[in-house]
């Protein structure tokens, strides 16, 4: 029979042993050491000032009391050094770390996962809670393929339900698209974090739609008159409008107001002129009251015309139809109007 325990190679106390104690007290020594093991550290020579009872696991010594002695753990007891040779599995708790390891292949390493390892909350270097189940605090997250590709899946109880991606700004929603609220796909935008707008939405049928991009069709009120050399004429009425467009201060010439461009971006402009006689006239689309953006000339009538331009614009503009000559315009929804979309 060996004079030592298979596992943790404890002294046995032989037959006719002389001092008994001192075989048993070795051994309650490496139980004291192996039984509920601490690491204070992972050291290659022996600390200065070692604390009693003190287990270090030891890595590649040189030279001293701890030659020789790589892999094993050293238990200072009574002054001196008692050494352990730790087996492949056993489990210590690192001091310097704070966390749980294990001896394997000669090393200590952190346990492994289990092979199909079920959480409630997980923080990457960030803490998770009952809300935000996967916290992950990184300069940037790799999703690759296995095979041929990857998909992301989000999936939500019912069609009043929300499945998105939020995207915040020090903590303030700014923008979210996905499922919000219902089955139709959405891009919304905030400015404050409460109040949302719907800046694109798609069907089910594939139909998009931009309930906020701006466009506007202005026109004045049904009326014929003969606008004087010079003068401009505005719109008082917007018979279709979205993304902000507005009437200005009343012009001079007391034919309606300009028109308020919302937003800076290019814009698609259209006019529709309405002749009903005229010796000779010209239309300009004013823009501030200085530039020309587009403008037709023509004589006789009944005669329709249209002018188009594309332009940059910035919001507070203001739009306006100059006269030259005398004609005989027929003003009102379909007759004389602008329209203008931003692309």
């Amino acid at each position: 029979m060996s004079d030592t325990t298979a596992n943790l190679a404890l002294p046995y106390i032989l037959p006719s042993q002389a001092q008994k104690h001192v075989t048993h007290n070795e051994a309650l020594q490496r139980l004291d050491a192996a039984v509920q093991l601490v690491l204070a550290a992972h050291l290659a020579t022996p600390p200065e000032d070692p604390s009693e009872g003190a287990c270090y696991a030891i890595t590649t010594p040189t030279a001293g009391a701890w030659s020789g002695k790589a892999g094993q753990v050293a238990l200072r007891q009574d002054g001196a050094w008692i050494f352990l040779q730790p087996r492949h599995g056993w489990r210590a708790y690192d001091l310097a770390n704070q966390h749980p390891v294990v001896f394997v292949d000669g090393q200590w390493t952190d346990p492994p996962l289990p092979q199909d390892p079920t959480v409630s909350t997980l923080g990457v270097s960030a803490s998770a809670d009952v809300v935000n189940r996967l916290a992950v605090s990184s300069p940037a997250s790799l999703l690759n393929h296995a095979g041929s590709g990857h998909q992301l899946k989000i999936n939500k109880a019912g069609p009043s339900d929300t499945a998105s991606l939020l995207f915040q700004s020090n903590w303030q929603g700014c923008a979210e698209f996905g499922l919000a609220g219902s089955d139709e796909f959405a891009i919304k935008v905030s400015a404050d974090g409460s109040l949302w707008k719907t800046a694109l939405a798609i069907s089910a049928d594939g139909h998009v739609r931009t309930a906020h991009r701006p466009l506007v069709r202005a026109a004045l009120a049904d009326s014929s008159f003969t606008p004087a050399n010079g003068s401009q004429t505005g719109f008082d009425t917007l018979h279709l409008q979205q993304g902000g467009f507005s009437l200005g201060p009343a012009l001079p010439s007391g034919h309606g107001s300009s028109l308020v461009v919302p937003a800076d971006g290019i814009y698609l402009l259209s006019v529709h002129l309405s002749i009903l006689t005229s010796s000779g006239h010209g239309l300009e689309l004013t823009l501030n009251d200085s530039t020309i953006l587009a403008t037709c000339q023509g004589t006789g009538g009944p005669v329709t015309q249209s002018l188009t331009a594309l332009a940059a614009l910035s919001a507070g503009d203001r739009l306006t139809l100059s006269h030259t000559g005398t004609a005989q315009v027929q003003f009102g929804y379909g007759k004389t109007e602008l329209a203008a979309a931003m692309l």
